[in-house]
């Protein structure tokens, strides 16, 4: 078990948070993965090993990982929330035809916060950002 989940798993217990089956299954996928799935997308990896386990809830227990601070949610005004465990700052890079994200690192431009809090007179409290284009996948399909 990874460090990282280790400290998510006691973080939800001290918070009172019970430690079901499907819980840990959840959050240890999301921990796994580095593609930022979506919750029908880990409820369509789980559903073999959890045939009694609804979509539902999937959202709810995303629900309460997000609000104990351990899962980030993607969105992008297209109604499917991404999922993101990897709570470090980093950046998006996201495929504009199959909708696929991958994590690249660069240097956090706080600069840009800086800037947006004295030209509108905000409380910036972070930013987020996205390059979108298309992944080598279908760049390839686009080639042909």
């Amino acid at each position: 078990m990874s460090e990282h989940l280790e400290e998510a798993l006691a973080k939800l217990k001290t918070t009172g948070v019970r430690m079901t089956p499907q819980r840990y299954a959840i959050l240890t996928y999301l921990f796994d993965s580095f593609n930022h799935p979506t919750a029908d997308e880990i409820y369509k990896a789980l559903e073999s090993k959890f045939p009694n386990m609804s979509v539902a809830t999937v959202y709810n227990n995303l629900k309460v990982f997000i609000d104990a601070g351990l899962v980030r949610e993607l969105t992008y005004g297209d109604d499917s929330s991404r999922f993101d465990a990897d709570l470090s700052d980093h950046y998006h890079a996201r495929c504009q035809v199959c909708g696929k994200i991958s994590d690249f690192d660069y240097s956090p431009i706080v600069d840009v916060e800086h800037v947006a809090a004295q030209q509108t007179g905000f409380r910036v409290g972070g930013h987020r950002l996205e390059v979108v284009g298309l992944c080598p996948d279908c760049a390839g399909k686009a080639t042909h």
